[in-house]
């Protein structure tokens, strides 16, 4: 896709793997963003739509190496160029080791950012609606 864009004379899209951290619903009073994947990656895709990417993956992980598969397979075959999180709280959730991660971008030549913005307050009422979210996957609940 990129290539195309690039010969008809537009500039080739970004596209990103958004990165969220996996963590347990039981931490929510403590941790709601941490545990918000569902924001996270909302985070993650507005920062790319103000700058015209495309998030092509959203991950959901938590102590990942950062060697493992997941994380490189579309970047291998060509369906990632940036990674993005919200925050480098969150990928210190999301990888065991957010430094070893960075080097192998760059080695890779692959990007990585993060969001930068505040992570929102969360509210009796927000957290009352991620717990609702996700205690209840099953029951055909979807976060509305």
């Amino acid at each position: 896709m990129g290539y195309v864009s690039h010969v008809l004379g537009m500039p080739p899209v970004v596209r990103v793997a958004a990165i969220a951290s996996l963590t347990p619903l039981e931490e929510l009073d403590v941790e709601p963003f941490l545990v918000d994947s569902r924001g996270q990656h909302a985070m993650c895709a507005r920062w790319a739509a103000d700058r015209g990417y495309v998030v092509t993956r959203e991950l959901l992980v938590r102590g990942l190496r950062p060697d493992h598969s997941a994380l490189w397979s579309d970047v291998e075959a060509g369906l990632v160029d940036l990674f993005v999180a919200p925050s480098r709280r969150v990928l210190e959730q999301a990888l065991t080791d957010v430094d070893e991660f960075t080097a192998e971008c760059a080695r890779r030549g692959v990007r990585v950012e993060t969001v930068g913005c505040a992570e929102p307050a969360y509210d009796a009422q927000m957290k009352a609606l991620v717990h609702r979210r996700l205690s209840m996957p099953t029951a055909g609940y979807d976060g509305r």
